[in-house]
């Protein structure tokens, strides 16, 4: 395999909303490149990028995938991200070591929430970005309004149109304008990328002729140089211009723009000579930030000998074993080489390297600094890992992936399999962060934390599929709380006598409703010696157990004050576990007669969503006994923030999916717990006692 220097290298990270046509442009460009012979379809599960069993069945991506091609004597390493926010662990992981984001934009349906999300994260990378709007060839295409809320959205001087449609809109689109080089483009309607140039006419030569002046005039003053020499001679020299697209890309100071049809491999061998003439190459990063062994910071620089490579992704493949991707971040990797895994502290033994094309794998002596490859079955190395030269230790900055949003019990339909599921769990989160498990030992639940519903289920899927093991997702129980209105009182003896020893025990006790979030304040304000003070902590344990357990429908008693202030002890037969026993009884004849109640959790929630679905989603948020705090407009969308009780929120991705197709989404944090309305506590209380009769 032909190896690339590094500044012949262009990675990107192809990310955008879902349904945007990312899989279908990175098809187009392996079919402009000869990497592929013919273009694969979704719909027939022959794409280079969605090959996994999950993909195909679903018909979108579900993870990223890693493809390359060369260009004009670069090569591209394309990594095709999932649009869903489900599994934006993918494109976060993709953005952490790509150079910059091709950001894909639908012509019809415009600039979504998922755009907005991957944008921030690119932003916060640091990486140049490059719009493409893409299926232009649509009914109803929006060119202009994409264009135009772009610049709103991303900067008014630095989206910039590099090629214009000229006739978008129909099935039958294919010539565009070309500003750079002031050229009409028309191209075959064979589906092969091929085109023939000519000059612009008429009202067409008007209008690149002017926006190609506007194009100088922004490359120019996006370097101060280059403005003196424009205002002094009157314009830049091709020379100049084309350093100063660079330069002016790298300073994020320019964002270009192009239109596409992936489908029918329209406007996309110009988008391809672009990125390969002017895209960023690992040389406009040639160090990054680490972290020496000792936590001091440290530079890695590209042409250092010592090798550093970053592991952004691992998955499992049936007869394959484990990968991991990677970018080599310093020197080159070869196969038999001992590395350092500077997160696990453990050595690794390099087997064989590969190049990868989706779901094909080209077996490679060697992978050069700034350059992406795979590895397969490293012993102890996982996503998020540095592996470094034992002679020259340190740690790559980890991505910070976002806290999971929805959560699900996991139940084991067949016995005997608990050990399994374990083991699949933890091999599973190592993959994919994005998601956690642990056992509620309160709710006797396994919960899966996910970024969605869809994620979720994915996950299941991979679960049952790799480790064959029987499980079905659930509603998780909601952690309610009791508590109390009024104060009472209780006196418990508690007598048993057998042929030996008996047990003895008396306590009186008053109860009173404590501030919220205050939990269980016990105190004793024993006077004289009818109960010896050292049973005090025998009560204050019953309490608790009774606490824990649970009195009106099995939750733990919370925000209650307890005063032990009187009760009687026989000088034989009292002792430990017979106060605790009174304790314990006294406490919960006493909580009884409180006027106890339920406490449910409320949960913070922020949703956005467009502006033309705004009624729906106040209307279902009214249903779920939501308490709207605030809205905010943020571009097009609207930002809803409100309050909702946790047991009305189960599956409310997939109705925020629903009600905004597909352009919306929410997050969600605890908040508080408040009083749960009447009719509903009755309906728990009962649930809770069918459920402890079964």
């Amino acid at each position: 395999m032909e190896k690339h220097r590094a500044a012949d290298i262009r990675n990107f990270a192809m990310v955008g909303h879902a349904s945007s046509g990312k899989t279908m442009l990175t098809e187009a460009m392996l079919l402009c490149s000869g990497a592929v012979g013919r273009m694969g379809r979704i719909p027939d599960g022959t794409t280079a990028s969605d090959y996994h069993v999950s993909e195909k069945q679903r018909q979108f991506s579900v993870q990223s995938s890693v493809l390359h091609c060369n260009w004009l004597e670069k090569k591209f390493n394309i990594i095709d991200c999932p649009g869903y926010l489900d599994f934006v662990g993918e494109s976060l992981g993709a953005l952490r070591v790509a150079d910059f984001a091709l950001v894909v934009v639908h012509a019809q349906h415009g600039i979504g929430v998922g755009t907005d999300r991957v944008w921030k994260y690119a932003t916060e990378y640091g990486i140049p970005k490059i719009i493409v709007v893409n299926a232009i060839d649509k009914q109803n295409e929006h060119f202009d309004e994409v264009l135009a809320d772009a610049r709103a959205h991303y900067g008014q001087h630095g989206v910039f149109p590099l090629t214009i449609p000229v006739d978008g809109g129909r099935s039958g689109f294919h010539q565009v304008l070309d500003v750079m080089r002031s050229e009409m483009v028309t191209y075959e309607p064979n589906g092969k990328g091929l085109y023939k140039e000519e000059p612009a006419r008429g009202e067409w030569k008007d209008k690149v002729t002017s926006l190609h002046k506007e194009l100088i005039e922004h490359i120019a003053e996006s370097d101060d140089t280059l403005l003196s020499k424009y205002f002094e001679e009157g314009g830049l020299s091709e020379e100049e211009f084309r350093a100063g697209i660079h330069a002016a890309l790298q300073k994020q100071l320019f964002i270009p723009l192009f239109c596409t049809s992936a489908e029918t491999n329209v406007g996309v061998a110009r988008l391809m000579d672009f990125i390969a003439k002017y895209g960023s190459s690992p040389v406009d990063r040639a160090s990054v930030t680490a972290h020496t062994s000792e936590g001091l910071e440290t530079e890695v620089a590209l042409e250092q000998n010592e090798p550093v490579l970053h592991v952004f992704k691992t998955m499992a493949e049936e007869h394959f074993g484990e990968l991991s991707f990677f970018r080599m971040y310093a020197g080159n990797l070869r196969s038999g080489m001992d590395l350092f895994n500077s997160d696990r502290k453990t050595s690794e033994r390099i087997g064989q390297i590969y190049m990868v094309n989706g779901k094909e794998r080209q077996i490679v002596s060697e992978i050069c600094a700034g350059d992406i490859g795979a590895a397969v079955k490293l012993k102890d190395t996982h996503t998020g890992n540095t592996l470094c030269s034992p002679r020259n230790v340190v740690t790559l900055p980890k991505v910070a992936y976002p806290r999971p949003t929805i959560h699900a019990a996991l139940k084991t339909q067949a016995a005997g399999e608990e050990d399994k599921v374990a083991a699949g769990l933890a091999a599973l989160h190592e993959e994919d962060p994005t998601f956690v498990h642990h056992v509620d030992s309160e709710l006797h639940q396994t919960i899966l934390s996910a970024q969605g519903e869809l994620h979720l289920e994915v996950l299941v899927d991979r679960l049952k599929r790799r480790f064959n093991v029987h499980v079905e997702l659930n509603e998780p129980r909601v952690p309610f709380r009791e508590t109390i209105h009024a104060p009472a009182e209780s006196k418990y003896r508690h007598k048993k006598q057998t042929g030996g020893s008996g047990q003895f025990a008396e306590v009186w006790m008053r109860i009173a409703p404590g501030a919220r979030d205050s939990g269980v304040d016990f105190r004793q304000s024993l006077a004289g010696q009818n109960v010896d003070r050292v049973f005090v902590p025998s009560v204050d344990r019953g309490v608790k157990n009774a606490c824990n357990e649970g009195i009106l429908a099995g939750y733990k008693v919370v925000d209650v004050k307890v005063d032990f202030y009187d009760g009687k002890m026989h000088p034989v037969d009292s002792n430990d576990i017979s106060f605790q026993i009174a304790g314990y009884f006294a406490f919960k004849e006493a909580f009884a007669n409180a006027k106890p109640c339920l406490l449910e959790p409320i949960h913070n929630i922020e949703i956005h969503i467009p502006e033309d679905c705004l009624g729906k989603v106040m209307g279902d948020l009214s249903h779920r006994r939501g308490k709207i705090l605030g809205m905010e407009s943020e571009g097009q969308f609207q930002v809803i923030k409100a309050q909702v009780p946790a047991k009305e929120l189960y599956r409310y991705s997939s109705t925020i999916r629903s009600l905004t197709g597909g352009r919306g989404l929410h997050s969600e944090e605890f908040s508080h717990y408040e009083e749960m309305p009447r009719e509903l506590e009755q309906k728990m209380i009962a649930e809770a006692k069918a459920r402890k009769a079964h």
